[in-house]
């Protein structure tokens, strides 16, 4: 009887393992061209994790040998371009602070409109109000803005619908201005506003109510609220804030969207946006300036989460219910974390970034066992998330380096391009055979 129960508990443990695989394949499904490789839809790119399954990517970056155009961009953003089809859409600022959408052409770079979504740009630190990258369905652009303004255009640049998200719930309240990417998932559009309980800058004062965190969820077509959670926290002053982008997660009990931000990690129910739970052990130190950057990363039974200020990155083990305890903790990275890099899922291996140190480590997703780790040998500080693709990780300084690593077993630097033009914050993309690079003044297309 004891070899009976330890066989149909071993078969137990693989069912488990296949349900999560089989869940997770399902999620990549259920948003249309979402496992197209060939587009990058959204700040995170086809699959949420920075991957993207294109090939054929140059691991040698030359000037001007291999670009393939160069077009100049009327201001600086940290914001990732994105890419469906034959359009690159991206928003900038420009010099008389308003804020425009761009639709660039991709074969020749050409832009092919721009759309002036606000005015009001302004800059604090590393940040202004042209951050938050957009996202595209493949029918209609969707671009949002430090200033709360909120609009969606058709792809001939035709307005759709546009919204001031402050006039129904005040204006954002964060100390660096508002940088969080909306998501669209599943036919729906969320947007996560995590933030404290009082406007810092003057901008922000309004006649509303002292601000809460929440997260609202839009319909795409018409613009109109689904639903509207407020999001508890018990963090004080600036670690109520976060940059983060939620990613929905396929587990054992089914689809939870996932946020990060005022010292926890919540799922929430993607419908109604009602909590399922919540695991608040990342900000250990309870820092009052424990703000959170990168957003969170998931793998077929794991969630991967960072702490504030290079704290922590935590793995979560998939099963969470109600107030979840360190036993949920899979394990724990404390060497090299990052502070503003999110971690690259990629061909089973998590890639994690410590941009402010230069070093790259590469670990087990499901016991965080160390592959590799090496420094990038460039003493510049690296802001914008890893990019994995075509068997390679692409890096972008702020200063405008371009460093080319192999994603293999071994750490290897491929290439080293300084193409200056910085401020750089904006993710690598690589689509439809071609590497998009935002600086300062440009974007440009990269073919091998």
């Amino acid at each position: 009887m004891a070899n009976k129960a330890g066989v149909f508990k071993r078969m137990n443990r693989a069912n488990q393992r296949l349900a999560r695989v089989v869940a997770w394949l399902g999620l990549m499904f259920l948003n249309g061209g979402l496992v197209r490789g060939e587009n990058w839809p959204q700040w995170r790119g086809p699959f949420l994790n920075g991957s993207t399954s294109e090939t054929n990517l140059p691991a040698q970056l030359a000037k001007p040998e291999n670009v393939v155009w160069t077009t100049p961009l009327p201001g600086r953003s940290g914001a990732t371009p994105i890419v469906w089809g034959d359009a690159v859409f991206l928003p900038s600022p420009d010099a008389d602070h308003n804020l425009w959408l761009l639709c660039v052409a991709k074969e020749d770079g050409a832009i092919r409109w721009q759309q002036k979504v606000a005015t009001g740009d302004q800059t604090v630190a590393k940040n202004n109000m042209a951050s938050c990258s957009a996202v595209t369905d493949g029918t209609n652009v969707y671009s949002l803005f430090g200033t709360s303004d909120l609009a969606a255009f058709d792809w001939a640049g035709r307005p759709v619908w546009q919204r001031k998200l402050s006039e129904e719930f005040g204006a954002f309240a964060n100390m660096f201005l508002y940088g969080a990417s909306p998501l669209l998932f599943g036919g729906k559009l969320y947007v996560p506003i995590l933030q404290r309980d009082q406007p810092v800058y003057a901008h922000a004062k309004d006649d509303k109510p002292d601000r809460r965190s929440y997260v609202v969820c839009l319909d795409p077509a018409s613009g109109k609220t689904l639903w509207r959670h407020e999001r508890t926290t018990d963090a004080q002053e600036e670690s109520r804030e976060a940059y983060t982008t939620p990613i929905p997660y396929a587990g054992l009990r089914g689809t939870e969207l996932l946020i990060v931000g005022g010292n926890a990690v919540t799922a929430h129910r993607p419908d109604t946006g009602a909590e399922l739970w919540r695991f608040t052990g990342l900000n250990v130190k309870r820092i009052l300036g424990g703000r959170i950057v990168p957003s969170p990363v998931t793998s077929p039974g794991y969630l991967y989460a960072c702490g504030p200020k290079r704290e922590v990155l935590l793995a979560l083990r998939d099963g969470g219910a109600g107030e979840v305890t360190a036993a949920q903790v899979a394990w724990r990275f404390t060497e090299y974390v990052p502070d503003v890099c999110t971690p690259l899922m990629y061909q089973n291996k998590l890639f994690v970034l410590d941009g402010d140190r230069q070093v790259m480590t590469c670990l087990h997703p499901q016991t965080g066992e160390k592959i590799w780790q090496g420094r990038l040998g460039v003493r510049e500080i690296f802001s914008a998330s890893p990019t994995g693709a075509d068997g390679k990780l692409y890096c972008v300084s702020e200063e405008g380096t371009v460093v080319v690593l192999s994603a293999g077993d071994r750490f290897e630097i491929l290439s080293t391009l300084a193409l200056g033009e910085g401020p750089c914050r904006s993710t690598v993309v690589a689509a439809d055979g071609r590497l998009f690079i935002r600086t300062a003044k440009n974007l440009y297309c990269w073919k091998k």
